[in-house]
């Protein structure tokens, strides 16, 4: 795989992704929520920002867009229909539609329900997914424009996916996900050594993410739930957790 993936830390707990082609030179920036450390990772490495590809509106995901479209010049591409949410949108993008990094191409997956337009870049071919704020390590994004449904569907979705898809999603929640998942599931023996390694390397202070399907297939209490309803029940649970 010619693409470099590299985590940037920023804010309290969100991950900034910044994407490079090797082969074309291209570089995008996923989910940039603010610019100077994405400008600053990106000239460390001699990378020219070509792109930004955003999930949703959200301003930590989103904040950092003019300014890097102003010192690079970056194309933003994010969802249609959050356009009138993301002032510095230049392609918008549906279900299907498909968005190109040098020769890796990103298939748009329609993903609602954190946000009602949110969308994931899916790249089949790398077997790379950045969900943004719908799938997250053993969690889900909370339902602030959607429904439980279409977050089950999305989860079904998601699930489908080779065992081996990378997924990044956009925040370090997962100790805080493992809890939950662990009370949701107590006996769920996956779940358990899951977050011996997830608790060891937060003591570190190393980061949990990126993620793979099989890992979530296995571990997430949202993606494992077999309704909506019972989705929607997880859910409601997670939104008022404090263990």
């Amino acid at each position: 795989m010619s693409l470099d993936i590299v985590r940037i830390p920023v804010l309290t707990d969100n991950y900034i992704w910044l994407v490079h082609d090797s082969v074309s030179g291209e570089t995008t920036v996923v989910d940039p929520a603010v610019a100077a450390p994405v400008l600053d990772a990106a000239a460390t490495r001699g990378w020219t920002i070509s792109a930004i590809w955003n999930t949703h509106w959200h301003p930590d995901h989103t904040g950092g867009n003019a300014e890097i479209k102003a010192a690079t010049g970056a194309i933003v591409t994010g969802p249609r229909a959050e356009a009138a949410r993301i002032p510095t949108l230049d392609v918008m993008v549906a279900e299907g539609d498909t968005v190109r990094l040098g020769q890796h191409v990103a298939t748009v997956m329609e993903t609602p329900a954190h946000t009602a337009g949110h969308i994931t870049y899916y790249l089949a071919g790398d077997g790379v997914a950045f969900t943004g704020d719908t799938l997250f390590a053993m969690g889900c994004g909370r339902l602030f424009e959607g429904t439980a449904d279409q977050m089950f569907a999305n989860m079904q979705r998601l699930a489908a996916l080779p065992d081996e898809t990378i997924v990044y999603c956009a925040h370090e929640y997962t100790q805080s996900n493992g809890r939950y998942a662990l009370a949701a599931e107590p006996d769920n023996s996956a779940i358990v050594w899951r977050m011996a390694d997830v608790d060891a390397a937060r003591a570190r202070g190393e980061a949990t993410v990126p993620t793979t399907i099989a890992l979530e297939r296995a571990t997430n209490p949202f993606m494992r739930a077999g309704s909506s309803a019972i989705l929607a029940e997880r859910r409601a649970a997670k939104d008022v957790f404090s263990g």
